[in-house]
């Protein structure tokens, strides 16, 4: 043989020899050694159980439990192995039928595979397992019933603050922010749950048992050799004081608007009430499809959280803002003084701006009588300031102030959509006018928060924490630390004081008499306290709605005590009507009294009793709710994405496109399940007539006509 065939005969032994070395070896290891085949081989005989850990546990400032868990289950499904089982029982105790089962079994094939486990029924109810549990070894092994934590919580308010959780969807799993999650999996979608997530989700376990003939787990397998355990989520606590937002929540029922309540000193947000709001616990449970979705298309919006995603114009609580600019500036003192004789004639033959109160007025008693014609002037000089070349870049040296004073972009809190607002740039004036077309008569209504200024309630409350803390603010939030450590260094930023501009103490000084003169002896005297010294402005905002002119939304912010201030405050009432002084400022100090005294004053419980009771949603709130109520049965789907209302509150609200799908499906659900029943009774009623007793048919009904939405 050629010394060349020997030598490829030599290499084919040695690779032959090697494969057969290889597979001894793996035979050797899985015979004596590894477990891992034997349990893939023993999976009709096991049982794989995720184990989903407690979410992290949420507590106010004094340490009390505001959102904590309880245990209740879904029926999951293997589609692979529902062969041979009672599904007529299990449709009935469900409430379902075949169609409806068939759905929902190719749409667990389809998301997540015939061999895999999806959610056949989420969030059981008690009624609902105590029958499955009855015939679950009959259901075994395509069906089991999975231990969930969800969300419980023992006061029943802050729904805005909490947020939701939400079940994971094929848009979230492409997610790579969501790496890990799986169908089936709840997520957080709105609030601290979304802000949070990384942090309150915890980690998954997995349990193996064994099964014995009839399906039932019997002992874990290998001793729980396989087994992981399920690591809770971490802790948050919260500056939250839940008493005063449960009395705030109180305080503002069948009214629109929001408070909003900071510690100047930390940040932490004491309350954040937006109204109308909505009980957490609707979202949480065997009802939650149906609940989200009647909180999502109510007109009273109590899913939008007024708190950070409305906008408002300020009205006359901007007023202290361009007093601060005044004096820093130099373009005024505290001696300096304007006459009003009825309004601001400062713009030629253009329309008067009305000024409430008659006289001569220095600064300090400008802010306590809330004079149009006072500020007016006052931002007529910062713009025509003569130390700088245009009215360009002295609109420019004021932005600089209000965004400094936390105004004109998002603040950065801790929880989600926050609207910038909007303060008025040179460019925007020169895309509106044209570019040196402008003076200050365009746009003279800014000077007493109106026109194109809008704020939120969030920085108007930093605002009145900028102005109790004489020049400087930490950005406002809900979390204070989170246990064991803030790995993802989410709270850093909240450590940080802002002083973007050194205005001496001798200036804030000047503000706060006249805005304490505001609540001693000017407008804002509702919000007085016996024996707390309160610093206030109230706003009269006029409002429009689609260009008709509605009742004006009440303003009305400050801090208290104003020696060493522990709480600054803002109130707004949507729609009132009044002025601030009439509904904004009694709230606020009703807010102040139960946090500086934990309670309110016996002498003043009629009082906030009375707000109690008080009614202020707008007509045409009623209106559409009413018409709404009207249409119910019409609107299915189909109906809801023809008229854009969906798209509207997507808009709107930014809720997430699967929220979206969750509340069509259920009013489509509620609308199917209310035509079956129809049906029903019409068959029903059919076979109960004789022949001659059949009527002629009803006249065509006319048809609804679209409703204002």
């Amino acid at each position: 043989m050629p010394v060349f065939n020997q030598s490829r005969k030599n290499v084919i032994i040695l690779v032959f020899a090697g494969m057969f070395a290889v597979i001894l070896l793996q035979l050797i290891n899985l015979q004596l050694f590894s477990t891992k085949y034997k349990l893939m081989a023993e999976g009709q005989g096991t049982f794989r159980k995720v184990i989903y850990p407690d979410r992290g546990i949420v507590f106010d400032r004094k340490g009390r439990s505001i959102l904590q868990n309880t245990v209740i289950y879904d029926l999951m499904v293997i589609p692979g192995k529902i062969k041979n089982t009672d599904t007529a029982t299990l449709c009935r105790i469900l409430n379902i039928d075949s169609a409806e089962f068939h759905k929902r079994i190719i749409s667990a094939i389809i998301k997540n595979k015939s061999y895999r486990a999806s959610v056949f029924e989420s969030l059981l109810s008690n009624e609902k397992m105590a029958m499955l549990n009855e015939i679950m070894y009959k259901l075994a092994p395509g069906y089991f019933l999975q231990e969930r934590s969800v969300r419980d919580y023992p006061y029943d308010a802050g729904g805005n603050i909490f947020g939701y959780l939400g079940e994971v969807d094929s848009n979230i799993l492409k997610n790579p922010q969501y790496e890990g999650y799986v169908m089936g999996d709840y997520i957080g979608r709105a609030g601290l749950e979304r802000t949070y997530e990384k942090v309150l989700m915890g980690q998954r376990g997995i349990e193996f048992w064994k099964r014995d003939n009839k399906n039932r787990l019997t002992e874990p397998l290998e001793n729980g050799r396989f087994d992981t355990a399920a690591i809770a989520g971490q802790n948050l606590y919260t500056s939250i004081d839940i008493e005063l937002q449960e009395f705030g929540e109180k305080l503002m029922e069948n009214k629109l608007g929001s408070i909003v309540a900071v510690d100047p000193k930390t940040g932490g947000i004491l309350a954040m009430v937006s109204s109308p709001t909505y009980k957490p616990r609707l979202l949480t449970g065997a009802e939650r499809r149906k609940h989200y979705a009647d909180l999502l298309l109510s007109p009273a919006l109590p899913l939008f959280n007024r708190s950070v995603s409305a906008t408002y114009s300020p009205g006359s609580t901007f007023k202290t803002l361009q007093a601060l600019v005044g004096l820093h500036e130099g373009v005024i003192d505290t001696k300096f003084q304007v006459a009003c004789s009825g309004a601001f004639y400062g713009c030629g033959s253009g329309k008067p701006m009305r000024c409430l109160d008659r006289g001569v007025f220095d600064l300090q008693h400008a802010i306590t009588v809330s004079d149009n014609t006072y500020f007016a002037t006052v931002m007529q000089r910062v713009i025509n300031n003569p130390k700088y070349p245009s009215q360009d870049s002295s609109l420019a040296v004021w932005d600089k102030y209000m965004y400094a004073f936390g105004l004109g972009h998002k603040l950065g809190i801790d929880v989600p959509w926050e609207k910038p607002g909007h303060i008025p740039t040179p460019a925007y004036f020169n895309k509106v006018y044209g570019k040196g077309a402008w003076n200050y008569c365009n746009y003279r209504s800014v000077s007493i928060g109106q026109g194109e200024v809008d704020v939120t309630p969030i920085q108007v409350a930093n605002e009145m924490a900028y102005i109790a803390n004489k020049g400087w603010y930490i950005i406002p939030h809900l979390v204070d630390s989170i246990e064991d450590g803030d790995k993802y260094d989410m709270l850093s930023k909240y450590k940080v004081k802002h002083k973007a501009i050194d205005i001496p103490d001798s200036i804030f000084d000047v503000v706060q008499n006249g805005m304490q003169g505001v609540v001693e002896r000017g407008t804002g005297g509702g919000a007085k306290v016996p024996g707390i010294t309160i610093c206030g402005k109230t706003g009269t905002v006029e409002n429009y709605y689609r260009g008709v002119k509605q009742p004006n939304h009440a303003f009305f912010c400050g801090f208290a005590p104003r020696e060493n201030p522990k709480i600054a405050i803002m109130c707004v009432v949507e729609n009132s009507g009044r002025f601030g002084g009439t509904y904004a400022a009694p709230i606020v100090g009703l807010m102040i009294e139960k946090y500086l005294n934990d309670t309110i004053a016996k002498n003043r419980l009629p009082l906030a009793e009375k707000f109690y009771k008080m009614n202020l949603i707008p007509p045409r709130i009623y209106s559409a709710i009413k018409t709404r109520d009207s249409l119910t049965h019409a609107k299915d789907t189909a109906y809801l994405l023809a008229k854009g209302y969906i798209k509207i509150l997507r808009d709107t609200m930014q809720v997430d496109i699967s929220d979206e799908q969750e509340a069509l499906d259920a009013i489509k659900k509620d609308k199917d399940d209310s035509k079956k029943d129809s049906q029903k009774k019409e068959e029903n009623n059919k076979q109960q007539l004789k022949p001659q007793a059949i009527l002629p048919n009803e006249k065509k009904k006319p048809e609804l006509k679209d409703s204002v939405m």
